[in-house]
Order: structure tokens, then sequence, then C-alpha cells
């Protein structure tokens, strides 16, 4: 097995609704929100999480493939191909070049993870773009907002138990790269990269996604500084599911 290529994709994220991936603080400040978005430590801007991107995408593609019953919740790993349909082992292993597997201990696996090699994909953490924070202090607004929430009693038709979650707003665009290991043993891994980007945009990211959070686009799409919005735009999953 031989690297023969490291592909780079780039893009821009933009939000279409507000965007709630939590810090895991749970300090509370006086006059703050109780529930803030992740910030970089320096500049206090809020960003995407590669980890974010990587868990959701593959997330998606193993539930496109069928394989989440056979995990039990799990990431898929090394252990499960065997208990796969023949038709699905060659997809999983792909999945698992582009993901890497979860560590399952000892050598049990050996072969497969020789097969497998290395994992191909580097998500990178997404910074907020320059010219969006440009525009945002241009119009003196903040890069986060606060969104107030409450829970309806159902007989007497009042709202209890406010709550505010701190969100980066609609418009928000975010710089995305992700790494594309290429070996000389690989056959086409870009379309699952492909397919797990669409399902992205279709699902949303972060928190509260039922009640609208974290809906998002691309606007621009190149790999190794070719356009391939078009290509994502032709993806259809209405009929491949």
């Amino acid at each position: 097995m031989k690297l023969i290529a490291i592909q780079k994709l780039t893009g821009t994220l933009q939000l279409v609704s507000g965007l709630h991936i939590g810090s895991g603080n749970t300090e509370m400040h006086i006059g703050g929100t109780d529930n803030p978005v992740i910030k970089h430590p320096l500049t206090q801007h809020p960003y995407i999480p590669g980890s974010s991107l990587k868990g959701k995408i593959r997330s998606l593609l193993e539930w496109e493939l069928g394989v989440v019953g056979i995990t039990d919740r799990d990431p898929l790993g090394f252990k499960h191909i065997g208990k796969m349909e023949p038709a699905q082992r060659e997809t999983a292993k792909d999945l698992l070049r582009l993901f890497g597997g979860a560590p399952e201990g000892g050598n049990h696996y050996s072969d497969l993870v020789k097969e497998i090699g290395p994992t191909r994909l580097a998500f990178w953490d997404c910074a907020l773009e320059p010219g969006w924070i440009e525009e945002m202090n241009g119009r003196n607004l903040l890069l986060t907002e606060n969104k107030s929430e409450n829970m309806i009693d159902r007989i007497r038709g009042v709202a209890e138990h406010p709550r505010n979650t701190e969100r980066v707003p609609a418009g928000a665009r975010f710089e995305f790269s992700l790494t594309l290991r290429r070996h000389d043993t690989d056959g086409d891994l870009l379309a699952a990269v492909w397919k797990g980007l669409k399902l992205l945009e279709l699902t949303g990211l972060g928190g509260s996604g039922s009640r609208g959070y974290g809906k998002l686009k691309f606007t621009r799409l190149e790999l190794d500084g070719e356009d391939r919005l078009p290509q994502l735009r032709e993806i259809r999953f209405n009929a491949a599911a």
C-alpha cells in the first residue's frame, strides 16, 4: 500500500439557521447564557470543530448504509464487518478507510486492519470567515445571538421553564477544509465523501436540529482548486434512500 496523493477539499459553509455546538461549559456567568457555544480560547470567536463534522457525517453514512442495527449504536468498527451482508461489506470497508475504525483492543482483526490501512480523511476546525467577522463588526453586531425558549403547560397554556441558548446566527460563513489521503490500492472514495456532505446539508449540524437549529449549505466547494459544487448539487436522496 503506497500513498500516492493528498487531496484538499475546501469551501464555504454558510448557516441557513442558527447553529449551536455546545462548549460543555456548565458554569453560569452573571448576564450570560446558560448554554454557550464553543469558542476559540484566544479569539473568543465561535468555530465548528472538525470532530463535530466528522462524527455527524460518519453517523449519517452509517445510517445510509443500514449498519447501525448491526453495530448496536456504536461507531462502525472492524469487528462488525464479518456480521454484514456481502453487499454491505465493501462499502463498510470504505467507510473504515475514510473515517478509521473504533478502538477495539487486541489483535483479533489484524488482517483486516492491515487491509484497511490508515484513516484517509482529516477534518479541520472551521473558523469564521474574516470577511463575515468584518461585516458584523462594521455593523456593531455580535458574532452570536441568544435564543430564548420555554415549555408550554398543556393544561394552562402558559410558558414555563424559560431558558436561553447561544447560537451562531443565520448567515454566518465558516471556512471548510478537509484532506483525503489516496493510496494506490484505493477505489473511488470520493463518492462517499460527496454523499456525506450532501447528507450534512439535508440534516444540519449541532444541537436542537428538530427545532430548526443548524441548517447549513455549501456556497463554495473546491477539490484541489476545482469547483465541485455542481457535483454536490446533483446528488438526490429521495430516490437513493
